[in-house]
């Protein structure tokens, strides 16, 4: 079931047939966050996440992905507003949208990694996580440009 919440003559919607794919992955393939990412992926992490689309007069110019197992933890991604549509409060719009989600309510964290726009995800009620030790990650920072990512080792079940 998507849900889907208006402001003026724009919308967010959760209904999958809605995304448009070649905006989203033109908008991340060139993105600080996944340079370089191909469509493939891009439509593999769609399928499998909860996503928010920004729309105006129906054309997508927005995105956020919810990657969650709708129990007790969410991770907000891949947030972005077409540079034609920013300054107008939308990336606020499409962030309350993820927090007010009728699913995500019992969630009891919800984290976002990011080095972009921090006071955006402070107005909707995210703390920076400043505490030593507590926040970790594992990242293969260039994934989406070398030849490991090509070679599909967790299927094969071998590695050289």
């Amino acid at each position: 079931m998507s849900a889907q919440w208006e402001k003026k003559d724009y919308q967010v919607s959760t209904d999958p047939q809605r995304l448009e794919l070649d905006i989203i992955h033109g908008y991340l393939t060139t993105s600080s966050w996944a340079e370089g990412i191909d469509r493939e992926t891009v439509a593999l992490s769609v399928a499998n996440s909860l996503c928010f689309g920004l729309y105006h007069q129906a054309r997508q110019i927005g995105f956020a992905r919810m990657v969650t197992d709708f129990a007790t933890f969410g991770y907000l991604c891949d947030v972005f507003v077409l540079p034609a549509h920013q300054g107008a409060g939308l990336g606020r719009f499409l962030v309350e949208c993820t927090v007010n989600h009728p699913r995500l309510q019992r969630l009891r964290r919800q984290l976002l990694l990011t080095s972009t726009a921090p006071w955006l995800y402070q107005k909707v009620g995210y703390e920076p996580v400043n505490r030593q030790d507590y926040a970790w990650t594992f990242v293969r920072k260039d994934i989406y440009n070398n030849d490991v990512y090509n070679n599909d080792v967790c299927n094969t079940g071998t590695m050289s």
